[in-house]
């Protein structure tokens, strides 16, 4: 099966599942993810449960595109811009602080928010046909490896899960570069598959890294 493709109508049943509260599976770049409602407590909850992640670990969300941002930050520094216009869809998270429409379970009480615009076109499309953001944390149990397989995720996860997008196997490999940008300079809080080297160069600033 092609990763970078799915039937369009199975996006909008994954999308309409999404809507309704549910949880998906579904193929990012390199890891497969579990997509609900950014903005339903419910579905976030949801989402805890199945990885049996502790409510101090917070979640990011995937936007369709760079405008969804305004409305759920307080501000969009300078730095965040440059970093987004470089590599946005790509593999690097910003964190920004989130903004009051944000469901402090997301934050994990830290009032920041981890946002990305995914470059996987069957996680773009599934954040556009749902019309919101969806969590994009991975389909694993708390603590362990992500996984790049179906086969692979533990059974507990795909029992809590409404609706499998299986995309084959996907590349694995280092997971998105996460900066925090509410920071000045930002800092870098993981060097994933995006280098500090260019993340530095775009700020035009050598940043923190923490």
């Amino acid at each position: 099966m092609d990763a970078w493709r799915l039937d369009d109508d199975i996006i909008q049943e994954a999308a309409q599942i999404v809507c309704s509260g549910g949880v998906v599976v579904f193929p990012t770049t390199g890891l497969y993810g579990l997509a609900a409602d950014a903005f339903n407590p419910a579905a976030v909850d949801k989402v805890f449960v199945a990885k049996q992640r502790p409510p101090d670990r917070p979640i990011l969300i995937l936007v369709s595109n760079i405008g969804e941002i305004r409305h759920l930050v307080q501000e969009i520094p300078l730095a965040a811009e440059r970093l987004m216009t470089a590599f946005w869809p790509g593999k690097l998270t910003l964190v920004f602080q989130a903004g009051t429409g944000v469901l402090p379970s997301l934050t994990a009480g830290t009032g920041n928010i981890g946002i990305r615009l995914p470059v996987h076109p069957v996680a773009r499309s599934l954040v556009r046909a749902a019309g919101r953001p969806v969590t994009a944390t991975s389909a694993n149990l708390s603590g362990r490896p992500g996984c790049s397989r179906i086969m692979d995720i533990d059974a507990t996860v795909l029992r809590a899960v409404d609706l499998i997008l299986d995309a084959g196997p996907l590349e694995g490999g280092a997971g998105s570069t996460i900066v925090d940008v509410t920071h000045d300079p930002p800092v870098i809080l993981r060097e994933g598959a995006i280098p500090k080297s260019l993340i530095f160069a775009i700020c035009s600033v050598r940043p923190q890294t923490g």
